[in-house]
């Protein structure tokens, strides 16, 4: 889209904040400028998708959301007399995802403890997080995810709890944090939109967030609080205790729950149903015409009352998340944007939180804390967003430019304020490994009782640059720095053969897992390898004769009676055994004879063989069951 007022020459000056609000129903644009202690609102602008181009929170069409920012931008440029280049713009969305790690660092020595080391071990903290994240993401899905934000709930010096470590003595320091990880798409969905009508995004921070540093500031947050931001399709909470934000999350029902029931109950379009649900509140009687062309008029209580499940629904739902995230019902609740003014909303969430009536309240009186207006009423719980937008932005703001180009192309900034090169980093979709890389997987066997190791390969490093010159990940990055960035490579896993631990042309067998192998192969890890030698042919030959024909006496002995030893019976049989006659007595027990019986009358020493023993029959070969007859010629000799 072109950007179409080129008479403006003057840009917004540099300490101006112009935010936008991308909501499911409308787009709205602020624009602040900071004043002392708070932020002094001077443009607001608000305009209607006019189809649905966002669906729960995240951007459907990307051409009708850049339609209508441009619209908004447009009206605040003539408004202020100026160009508007750099936005400041918020995610939500039924992917919006938290991992909440705590994250310990041991000191080589008690020390005064300095930024640096906060920074690492926050960078440690998050790192962590991501691990545990995508150990459990990664396996349902291939999506990719951003680290679009962390916040430290908690820090520990020695284990003791304490606000802020810096300048403190101690050793160990712990960190109790809460990461926030978005779909790149959702993130890539906002920067395509944001392109298209010539705006730079100069941070990108969440909905919940963005309202909750509206609707409650820090000075009040020892309490323990929840903000509920009931937008058209999502419903952002975020919750607070101690001091800090202890966790956020997102309800899929809101104000379009409402809108939908209307138009079932009523038969009425869209736009009829949002704007008879806009004045339950206004009027006794409600007159509006149906698709089917007839004029309708229907009471407030009648309206109320068809809505009053959906309505149930929606506190329900809110109050479960609420108490999921907070661990059970907070001391207070604030409700804000536009759907928190619905009519039976509040009394719902007290009857399900079971909370007095006096601790559950539309947000908006807190804006003025933070935020001022002369021309503006900015306690609408509508503006609680991009308020927050505003609010997030300012509080952080710095006079250098935030643009930095991180290899060539500028670098997505979730937040503003201060960065070190790892925070632009990791919010750019870079991960811990790919800047500190990772040594190939080592392999470990066992061969013969020996442990084995074969090393993976080391990492090699990144290539990490700013403005030409190397850096360290903890090192600050300022406005128009430019950074360069090669990842670590991780090196291979270790591989090995197993003829690289056992010698094949050795005399040997050779088992892996107790399974006999007859050729090479790549080795696992865990593998357990045994060689056995493999004794020589006549060797292996004298010794299975000499069991043989040992084992065949023993049964001789324990078959035949001492008496039959004594009194061989009558009748003979002959053999030639060797081209010589042997003749033998028939057996007492009628049994006939066997070739192994022959061994001990062949002459042969079986205790010094020195080749193999042949054994043939009648010309054939013979074995040692072979049963034998009256006349056979046998023969019993050691090989040549």
């Amino acid at each position: 889209m072109e950007h179409r007022n080129s008479i403006l020459t003057d840009t917004l000056p540099e300490q101006a904040i112009f935010a936008l609000d991308i909501g499911t129903r409308s787009i709205i644009g602020m624009v602040g400028m900071p004043d002392g202690e708070r932020i002094h609102i001077v443009a607001i602008e608000r305009e209607e998708h006019t189809k649905r181009a966002m669906i729960d929170g995240q951007i459907e069409d990307i051409e009708q959301v850049a339609k209508i920012a441009g619209q908004v931008k447009e009206k605040l440029e003539k408004k202020l007399g100026c160009r508007l280049e750099k936005v400041c713009v918020a995610a939500a969305g039924r992917a919006l995802r938290t991992e909440s790690v705590t994250y310990e660092m041991e000191l080589s020595r008690a020390q005064k403890i300095d930024a640096e080391s906060v920074s690492r071990l926050e960078a440690g903290a998050i790192s962590e997080a991501e691990k545990s994240f995508m150990d459990r993401e990664g396996r349902e899905s291939d999506r990719q995810f951003y680290l679009v934000g962390y916040t430290v709930s908690r820090y520990y010096l020695d284990n003791y709890i304490i606000s802020n470590l810096i300048d403190h003595h101690g050793k160990v320091l712990k960190a109790d944090i809460i990461a926030t990880f978005l779909p790149t798409e959702v993130v890539e969905s906002l920067y395509a939109a944001m392109n298209k009508v010539g705006l730079e995004v100069a941070s990108l921070t969440l909905e919940p967030i963005a309202a909750i540093n509206a609707a409650i500031p820090q000075n009040i947050r020892l309490l323990n609080l929840a903000m509920v931001d009931i937008g058209a399709g999502t419903s952002d909470i975020a919750v607070c205790r101690d001091g800090s934000v202890t966790g956020y999350t997102m309800a899929i029902l809101a104000g379009d729950e409402i809108t939908e029931t209307i138009m079932k109950e009523y038969l009425v379009d869209f736009d009829t149903a949002e704007k008879v649900k806009s004045e339950i509140d206004e009027a006794e009687e409600i007159h509006f015409t149906d698709i089917l062309g007839f004029e309708q008029v229907i009471t407030r209580e009648t309206i109320f009352q068809s809505i009053q499940d959906a309505s149930s629904r929606l506190c329900e739902e809110i109050s479960a998340k609420i108490i999921e995230v907070n661990g059970g019902a907070p001391s207070a609740v604030f409700l804000a944007g536009g759907g928190s003014r619905l009519s039976g909303l509040k009394e719902g969430i007290v009857k399900h939180l079971k909370m007095d009536p006096k601790r559950v309240a539309i947000a908006g009186n807190n804006f003025k804390i933070n935020a001022f207006s002369d021309e503006y009423d900015l306690e609408n719980p509508e503006y609680a967003t991009p308020l927050g937008i505003v609010i997030s932005a300012g509080f952080n703001i710095v006079n250098d430019s935030f643009r930095i180009i991180l290899n060539d192309k500028p670098a997505k900034l979730f937040r503003r304020g201060s960065f070190t090169v790892m925070d632009v980093l990791m919010m750019n979709g870079y991960n811990y490994q790919d800047m500190i890389g990772r040594s190939g997987q080592n392999l470990v066997v066992n061969v013969n009782g020996k442990r084995m190791v074969f090393y993976g390969e080391k990492a090699e490093p990144s290539i990490l640059k700013r403005n030409g010159e190397e850096v360290q990940l903890s090192d600050a990055v300022n406005g128009e720095d430019r950074l360069l960035f090669i990842p670590a490579k991780s090196g291979k896993n270790a591989e090995a053969m197993v003829s690289q631990v056992v010698d094949f042309s050795d005399n040997i067998e050779i088992f892996i897992n107790d399974d006999k192998i007859l050729k090479d192969r790549v080795l696992k890890a865990g593998d357990v390898i045994v060689t056995e030698e493999i004794k020589n042919i006549e060797e292996e030959s004298s010794l299975q004769m000499e069991e043989d024909v040992e084992t065949y006496s023993r049964q001789m002995r324990e078959e035949v009676p001492e008496k039959t030893k004594k009194n061989p019976g009558i009748g003979k049989v002959t053999f030639f055994l060797n081209d010589k006659p042997l003749t033998l007595p028939l057996k007492t027990d009628g049994q006939p004879y066997y070739l192994m019986d022959m061994l001990e009358y062949s002459g042969l020493d079986f205790q010094n063989l020195t080749s193999r023993v042949m054994l043939e029959v009648n010309g054939e070969d013979g074995y040692f069951q072979q049963q034998l007859q009256d006349r056979d010629r046998i023969m019993i000799y050691e090989a040549k």
